[in-house]
């Protein structure tokens, strides 16, 4: 399973995976999602695998069932593992989510992730501000401050700006919401890396100032006020993403 906060550290390098089994279902998950195994094809075999990544039968099984957990791939007797239709694949699951951003991604598939988190952050801002505590209230201005500190870094702001995110759906109370993290953590990612530095630079500020008063409104209970505030912020980051052609990779 892919960590919270993995693939925004891998923005400033992408790291070594921690074992063969990470390696391995890293490759083939990326090249299903970049198209390099199209939908419909036959994957090579244990063997071919096994040569290809330089690991033994057991990690390359373990690598194809995760897969099949995920809903990509489909074993079939005598023909070999298939790829599924991507109408199968689990689009929530937060590692298959991760392998998209070394893809060359349709604009309308970048829309689509934007419209589901612009759903599903505005009800999580709505009930943040209804139920959040001092303690959250006392996280969320930390990681503002700490967007404020680290608008020349990538890397750093991107993650403080994921805390917010975080928090604020652990505010809201509704353990469903947190679950959607892996796809806030891909269009924050998306967005990190679209365009020129100089309207990276851009952006980090435009959306270190939509956080605060994100966080303002919540802390205040104003529910509609900070409704409008997490729309506005995803109007920044999706207006960015789109702009400067987010995917592709690094």
């Amino acid at each position: 399973m892919s960590e919270p906060g993995s693939l925004l550290r891998s923005l400033s390098g992408k790291p070594a995976a921690r074992n063969f089994h990470t390696f391995v279902i890293n490759e083939i998950g990326t090249a299903i999602v970049s198209g390099r195994f199209p939908v419909g094809s036959i994957l090579p075999s244990d063997a071919e695998m096994m040569s290809s990544y330089n690991v033994s039968r057991t990690v390359v099984r373990e690598a194809l069932r995760t897969l099949e957990a995920k809903g990509m791939v489909e074993a079939r007797p005598k023909v070999g593992t298939r790829v599924s239709h991507r109408s199968r694949w689990n689009l929530f699951d937060p590692q298959l989510l991760a392998w998209h951003f070394d893809a060359d991604l349709a604009p309308a598939f970048v829309e689509g992730l934007f419209d589901v988190r612009r759903s599903l952050e505005a009800r999580a801002a709505d009930l943040a501000s209804r139920h959040r505590t001092a303690e959250h209230v006392r996280m969320l201005k930390y990681w503002a401050h700490e967007m404020e500190l680290t608008q020349g870094e990538a890397e750093s702001h991107a993650l403080a700006a994921l805390e917010i995110h975080r928090i604020i759906a652990d505010a809201s109370g509704n353990p469903l919401l947190r679950s959607a993290l892996g796809l806030v953590e891909l269009t924050l990612a998306l967005a990190a890396v679209a365009g020129t530095p100089e309207a990276r630079t851009r952006l980090r500020a435009a959306q270190t100032e939509a956080s605060q008063i994100l966080v303002a409104q919540i802390e205040a209970g104003e529910v509609a006020a900070a409704v409008t505030a997490a729309d506005r912020l995803l109007e920044i980051e999706q207006a960015h993403a789109l702009a400067g052609e987010a995917g592709g990779g690094r």
